[in-house]
């Protein structure tokens, strides 16, 4: 298990938890990062991602991509 960060552009992994306060939680939940959902890294710049999740297309800053955890 790795934090998403860790993805490079075109590789997929598979969100095994979402950590940190329980707004950052219900945030990440509300842009489809829940346990189980498969996320491919779009492009990535110092950092922050571009991702596709659940076929939506959503950028997400680094410090929020570190409360994601894939496999």
């Amino acid at each position: 298990m790795m934090p998403m960060t860790f993805l490079r552009a075109g590789e997929t992994g598979m969100i095994q938890r979402v950590g940190g306060a329980e707004d950052t939680k219900r945030f990440l939940a509300n842009l489809g990062f829940v346990d189980g959902a498969a996320v491919t890294v779009i492009s990535e710049l110092n950092g922050n991602l571009i991702v596709n999740i659940k076929d939506s297309r959503v950028a997400i800053n680094k410090e929020m991509a570190k409360h994601v955890m894939v496999q």
